[in-house]
């Protein structure tokens, strides 16, 4: 029996959103617009259903990616994950982000037997990364890391290691020092990685709870003064 699963990812810039069957994308929508997740989140999950021809009831779950990531985009994602399976009662599924972004990566470079590191900017020289091997091996967990010359050195000694995401490029100047540092300026995150997870987990029960789950901020939120006019 074929499982069709909604896809939400708005961990990092990108929002995204996609249906799946098995790990086959049925459908996809993405957004690289600045703060666009709030506003194209529903639409785009109404024009993957209408794309093919599904109505909500139709699902048999929702995985959401769960970060680490923007705090904001994050509450998004899984608010709505949440709405959808409490209101239809599917089960709900998540997907690291970094996990999900060296899946596609593997996914699009099906012949690339080297390492890949997936890398979400933190702001200043900051980036979430994780190292991650062919077959989805995770070889470095999640980490918070101030990029410095060297820090993945344990690993370039190795082999190839391909840099991808919106921290890769801001760490070049630092990382890119050594022979086997591979940066792909063209990738983007999409929900598209997460389908051969999700598939998965349905399959091997492992389901959160809708009532407590939370994203993995990896770092506490830090609040700012609003910029906007009347607000304190």
């Amino acid at each position: 029996m074929n499982h069709t699963i909604l896809l939400i990812e708005t961990a990092t810039q990108v929002c995204s959103v996609a249906l799946a069957s098995e790990g086959r994308i049925l459908a996809r929508r993405d957004s690289d617009t600045p703060n666009a997740h709030s506003t194209r989140l529903s639409v785009f999950i109404q024009e993957v259903l209408d794309e093919c021809h599904l109505v909500p009831r139709d699902l048999d779950a929702v995985c959401v990616s769960a970060g680490p990531g923007s705090y904001t985009g994050l509450r998004i994602g899984v608010s709505s994950a949440k709405g959808f399976c409490y209101a239809l009662g599917l089960p709900l599924l998540s997907v690291h982000t970094l996990l999900s972004m060296a899946a596609l990566y593997y996914r699009q470079h099906p012949d690339y037997k080297g390492l890949v590191c997936p890398m979400i900017d933190a702001r200043r020289m900051e980036c979430y990364t994780m190292v991650v091997a062919p077959g989805l091996e995770v070889l470095r967990d999640t980490s918070a890391d101030i990029i410095a010359e060297g820090l993945f050195d344990e690993y370039l000694d190795r082999g190839e290691v391909t840099f991808v995401g919106d921290g890769a490029e801001k760490t070049r100047p630092l990382l890119g020092i050594h022979p086997n540092a591979r940066f792909d300026g063209s990738f983007a995150p999409s929900a598209e990685g997460m389908a051969d997870l999700a598939a998965r987990h349905l399959q091997q029960g492992r389901v959160e709870d809708v009532a407590y789950f939370e994203p993995f901020y990896l770092k506490d939120f830090v609040a700012k003064k609003s910029v906007v006019h009347g607000l304190r």
